[in-house]
């Protein structure tokens, strides 16, 4: 009768791999009477007279196996591509002028006190501030006055300036160009007062429209 013996056995140094198994914790072997018509198993060896087998180690070497394959894996896990941004349809812009909305006039060389004045002059429904963070639209542009020579004075008896003004309004929301115009006087009799209020009657005509 084949009687079996468990034991545990811890081994120094019988080969290289047994012995880094060894340094993280002990072996188990099962050992069993070798009879002398019996054969070793194919995961037994003779030690002592006995046929032995280390029992758990495919378990253990699987699990570390395991825990060092799996990181790995994650690694070559692709990364999902970002949305890009589709432009090929733009958001619409409102270009409509908001009545009531504050507006900052830009410093033009003292064209600026024209245009503040002729807004007030023809009704523009627009609130003029003293600060461009305070205001929701930005009113700029340039004005050039040229006064007549000697000869048209004395040909043509011209005796006023010829006035040119190009101003637009930037919504500083949306950064649209929202209004847009250009004037040319010639011979004014109040020369940047005549441009000024010019601009200040088509902007008003730009809010009102419908």
């Amino acid at each position: 009768m084949k009687t079996a013996i468990g034991v545990l056995v811890f081994v120094g140094f019988a080969s290289a791999t047994v012995a880094q198994q060894q340094a993280a914790a002990p072996v188990r072997m099962e050992c069993r009477e070798l009879l002398s018509e019996g054969a070793l198993a194919p995961n037994e060896s003779l030690m002592n007279g006995l046929a032995c087998h280390v029992v758990g180690v495919k378990q253990d070497v699987a699990g570390k196996s395991a825990a060092n394959v799996a990181p790995q894996s994650t690694s070559h896990i692709p990364a999902e591509p970002s949305p890009s941004e589709d432009f090929s349809t733009p958001a619409p812009v409102d270009t409509r002028i908001q009545a009531g909305s504050t507006v900052f006039v830009v410093p033009m060389d003292g064209f600026e006190n024209y245009l503040a004045a002729a807004l007030q002059k023809k009704n523009v429904p627009l609130v003029p501030v003293a600060s461009e963070q305070q205001a929701r639209y930005i009113l700029k542009g340039t004005s050039e006055e040229k006064k007549p020579g000697w000869a048209k004075m004395v040909m043509m008896k011209q005796i006023h300036s010829d006035d040119a003004a190009s101003v637009q309004m930037i919504d500083r929301k949306s950064g649209a160009i929202v209004f847009a115009y250009s004037v040319n006087k010639k011979n004014t009799l109040h020369g940047q007062q005549t441009t000024a209020e010019a601009c200040a009657k088509h902007l008003k005509e730009q809010i009102e429209k419908k």
